[in-house]
């Protein structure tokens, strides 16, 4: 189990990594939006994993408010860089 473990949070971390090479040579400002996106669900991967390891069911709870926050996040973000159109 820990084999799995480690692997699915080395693979999430590499996402992460690539992620913020890919913010860094975007062109524009939907881009890091979305790869923004990418990084924080998948640091949040990573969370959800650490808590079904640890056994916590705390952790779940966090998670899903975080993930709550990053979709309103993510809608807000389309408002501002859309300037409102719908």
């Amino acid at each position: 189990m820990t084999l799995i473990v480690w692997t699915t949070v080395s693979l999430l971390v590499v996402a992460i990594v690539l992620g913020l090479l890919r913010v860094l040579t975007a062109r524009d400002e939907a881009s890091r939006a979305a790869v923004g996106d990418l990084v924080y669900f998948a640091s949040l991967s990573i969370f959800v994993v650490v808590g079904m390891t640890a056994g916590t069911a705390v952790l779940f709870d966090v998670a899903s408010l975080g993930a709550l926050l990053a979709i309103v996040a993510t809608v807000a973000l389309a408002r501002i860089l859309t300037r409102g159109r719908r």
